[in-house]
């Protein structure tokens, strides 16, 4: 792309030598603007030509574009879900709000009489992973409820993932168009899986039980097991009720199971020797976050735990100099994961 001085010293180039050029005279002064103006110009050119590329696109543009040439629409983001415990006595109103000390607000899913203590289903007030919070932390009432003295969750909200990123999205789009899904084929199901809010991966098992049955496995967008709800809703969309009667997305005649994959537990130990300015807590914090990156990257991808990769991210994290010492669940050597696991982070153990 050329610049302004460029484009007017090719403009003044073609100007006959008769004429003064010098900057501060008419033609100089003339054409000076159309120079920055062609600039301009040719910058607004190069941007469209990028974007040719699908690879050069990002946000609103990607989504758009992928909508227009295949249908796929980006996954919105979901509400965690969960219950809550209240205390007291009283009535419990659909949208009636609950929070907890960092500001998360969840809001009654359904109207409830309660009588010195009860249970009340509960979903976030703003989509995302935000929602997802620990047990034992909703235990505020931004707005007095009459009647009550009292609520906290017995367990963590689960399910609440973010919009779909342009990493995932530009994925499905190649896996679309890479892997054409007709006829109910594999590449079908896979899809149809993928088109659920809160599915990460999954996979496609064909005749599993027989003639005309297949089962699909299922992982969640955070690459970890799928809760029921989501394997619920994956399996009414393509085969209600595995009665393979086509009043899903799957054909006639075909039966569908569909099922979350089984968690794997990966144990770490290591004695690490710390950087100069960190502390242990941080330094294990830092590598429970990176395992958990390596874990995520590997997930329905690689075939086995690489014991080598572990140490990688470990060495990668920051306020580790150096380690030794590492097992990963009890041992030194890779550790395999079948077609229907995943492997999600147990106990990481770190001494320094």
């Amino acid at each position: 792309m050329s610049t302004k001085n460029e484009i007017l010293t090719e403009m003044l180039n073609a100007v006959p030598s008769s004429y003064d050029k010098r900057a501060g005279n008419f033609m100089y002064d003339a054409l000076a603007p159309v120079a920055e103006r062609f600039e301009k110009t040719d910058q607004s050119i190069e941007t469209a030509k990028e974007k040719l590329s699908i690879e050069n696109l990002a946000g609103d543009e990607l989504a758009q574009r992928i909508k227009e040439r295949t249908g796929i629409e980006r996954k919105e983001a979901t509400r965690s879900v969960g219950s809550v415990v209240v205390t007291g006595t009283g009535a419990i109103n659909v949208g009636d709000l609950f929070e907890t000390p960092g500001g998360v607000q969840f809001e009654a899913t359904e109207k409830k009489n309660i009588v010195m203590s009860g249970t009340v289903s509960i979903r976030a007030v703003v989509p995302g992973s935000s929602g997802n919070v620990p047990a034992n932390t909703i235990t505020m009432f931004p707005v007095t409820l009459a009647g009550f003295t009292a609520v906290t969750n017995p367990s963590p909200t689960t399910d609440g993932f973010d919009a779909e990123s342009d990493v995932d999205l530009l994925q499905r789009y190649y896996e679309r168009i890479r892997t054409p899904a007709t006829s109910g084929n594999k590449h079908h199901y896979k899809n149809w899986a993928k088109e659920v809010p809160g599915v990460g991966d999954a996979r496609v098992i064909p005749l599993w039980n027989g003639d005309n049955t297949v089962k699909v496995v299922i992982i969640d967008s955070d690459r970890k097991p799928a809760s029921q709800s989501i394997v619920d809703a994956v399996q009414e969309y393509i085969d209600p009720g595995i009665a393979g009667d086509g009043s899903g997305a799957a054909p006639l005649g075909a039966y569908c199971t569909v099922v979350s994959a089984t968690g794997v537990d990966i144990d770490v130990s290591v004695t690490i020797t710390l950087s100069a300015g960190y502390t242990l807590q941080q330094a294990t914090e830092n590598i429970q976050e990176r395992l958990r990156q390596y874990l995520k990257e590997i997930a329905f991808v690689e075939p086995v735990v690489s014991y080598a990769k572990i140490g990688a991210a470990i060495l990668e994290s920051e306020g580790v100099e150096d380690y030794s010492g590492l097992t990963v669940n009890g041992g030194t050597a890779n550790i395999s994961i079948d077609t229907e696991e995943v492997a999600v982070l147990g106990t990481v153990t770190v001494d320094g």
